[in-house]
């Protein structure tokens, strides 16, 4: 055990820091599912899978709460694998090594999973209390959420029979969300054509590197500005033929998931000789500005050059322009602001992916919007736009948005709740996030949903920390809302 079980409530952190020893990003959930079902075992609490792999726990409700609603908690298991370029880190073999930096905690060089390990681990602290006060309980622990929500798209009616759904997964202290963005996945596939090298004694390779970008969940840090590696790059390349300096490409490798801001980017260009220093030039031109542009928001962002072997094969010039010039063309970030909630973003796109795996140049984007017909709308158009470019395209793993219900008993009782407990009112917001709700609600349209959590910042990113004292009040929180959930 590391120093963070120590940390109060000591409960719940004692569950987190067990979370943390063993692999969990999306699609590789077995073991933390069974470290969970060997945690249920100890503690006397039913357990169930459902069809998809989703875990269903209960208890009964406390002495006298036996007439109240009936209340699932509800979390994802999984997180998302993102390090440093410098990490040597197996997501699916090593431990989470953590650390507590003042009122934080933080992980070496990788995410910390926090999102949302802290959530799940806050319900299991709940099942395993003897001296809480609650009525009938459920938690739902789903799989896959970070990859797909394929774990909350699996979710079946008549497995759960709570009325009241407590969504665990939001990540700033005093909050309330009530609505949240839905998605979908575009992805664009270039066939293209590799070409050996004439004379590869006179031409030069170098791999380009852009690294110290801040990155990011795409959702939640979509509108704050910060750089995406795919862009800059492509950024420089198509520059770099408006100077009539002719690259070949032998390889793109920039960001690898969808939901992440692109933290780096990896390509590979060879250059002929006497083109050089002219390259070099270029490049670092380049560099000064996008890091006068992007200023303080990246203030680490740094962009190189390495000298690497001569590449056996490049793209043609041709599928490079293509390539080059549709990435230029297709939006990044914000597409549209809310009309209905003051500073929140309505609809989004995240170029995410950018690699060339053999013979082919995948492109992916995640959309994200609080409007599905916005959503699908640029969706059509980014579609659009690789096709005209000759790429083939699906779109994919589409969710919807969670619209926000004005009359929810649950969000009354919470913030009655919170001014109780802190003498202030908390905020009521919509996220411009993919959290489960929306999915959640389709097979149980009569659960009344809210969601919350502690202080997390840099989510999706090595950066990633949760604040100390925020995970204390949102437990206690929790707590106070479960111990005055009302008669059914």
């Amino acid at each position: 055990m590391t120093q963070i079980s120590e940390l109060q409530p000591k409960a719940l952190w004692h569950i987190f820091d067990l979370m943390t020893q063993v692999a969990r990003p999306s699609k590789h959930e077995e073991k933390v599912v069974q470290l969970i079902e060997s945690f249920c075992d100890q503690n006397k609490l039913a357990h169930r899978r459902d069809p998809v792999g989703n875990l269903i726990i209960s208890k009964p409700a406390t002495q006298g709460m036996e007439n109240r609603k009936g209340v699932v908690m509800q979390g994802h298991v999984d997180m998302v694998p993102q390090k440093n370029a410098d990490s040597n880190h197996d997501f699916l073999t090593d431990p989470i090594k953590t650390y507590i930096d003042g009122d934080w905690v933080s992980a070496e060089g990788t995410t910390l999973g926090a999102d949302n390990g802290i959530g799940v681990a806050a319900a299991l602290a709940v099942l395993a209390s003897d001296d809480l006060v609650h009525g009938p309980l459920e938690v739902l622990l789903t799989i896959d959420e970070e990859a797909g929500m394929t774990g909350a798209k699996g979710l079946q009616a008549g497995f759960l029979e709570a009325d009241i759904l407590l969504n665990l997964d939001t990540e700033d202290e005093g909050e309330l969300y009530v609505g949240c963005a839905g998605g979908v996945d575009v992805t664009a596939e270039f066939s293209v054509e590799l070409e050996a090298l004439d004379n590869p004694n006179q031409h030069k390779a170098f791999e380009i590197a852009v690294k110290g970008l801040r990155g990011g969940h795409s959702g939640l840090d979509i509108d704050k500005g910060r750089g995406n590696a795919n862009k800059i790059i492509n950024r420089f390349l198509l520059e770099a033929a408006e100077q009539k300096l002719e690259i070949k490409v032998a390889s793109f490798n920039g960001g690898n998931l969808r939901n992440a801001i692109p933290r780096e980017s990896f390509t590979q260009v060879v250059v002929n000789k006497a083109d050089e220093i002219k390259f070099l030039s270029l490049l670092e031109c380049f560099s000064q500005t996008a890091i006068e542009e992007l200023g303080s928001v990246e203030s680490h962002l740094h962009i190189s050059a390495k000298s690497i072997s001569i590449p056996s094969l490049t793209l043609s010039q041709s599928d490079t322009q293509k390539i080059v010039r549709s990435v230029a063309a297709c939006v990044n970030g914000v597409t549209r602001m809310s009309q209905s909630f003051d500073g929140v973003v309505e609809t989004s796109n995240n170029l995410a992916v950018v690699v060339l795996q053999e013979n082919k140049v995948k492109v992916k984007n995640l959309i994200r919007s609080l409007s599905n017909s916005a959503r699908d709308d640029l969706a059509r158009s980014i579609k659009a736009l690789f096709e005209l470019a000759g790429a083939s395209t699906t779109i994919s793993g589409d969710y919807p948005g969670w619209k926000p219900k004005a009359d929810s008993d649950i969000l009354k009782l919470m913030i009655a709740g919170f001014e109780r407990l802190y003498n202030k009112t908390p905020e009521v917001k919509v996220i411009h996030a993919g959290l489960e709700c929306g999915l959640l609600g389709e097979p149980y349209p009569h659960w009344d949903m809210i969601s919350f959590g502690p202080t997390i910042r840099h989510a999706h990113s090595p950066d990633e920390k949760v604040h100390i004292p925020s995970v204390a009040v949102f437990w206690e929180w929790l707590v106070d809302t479960l111990a005055h959930i009302p008669k059914k």
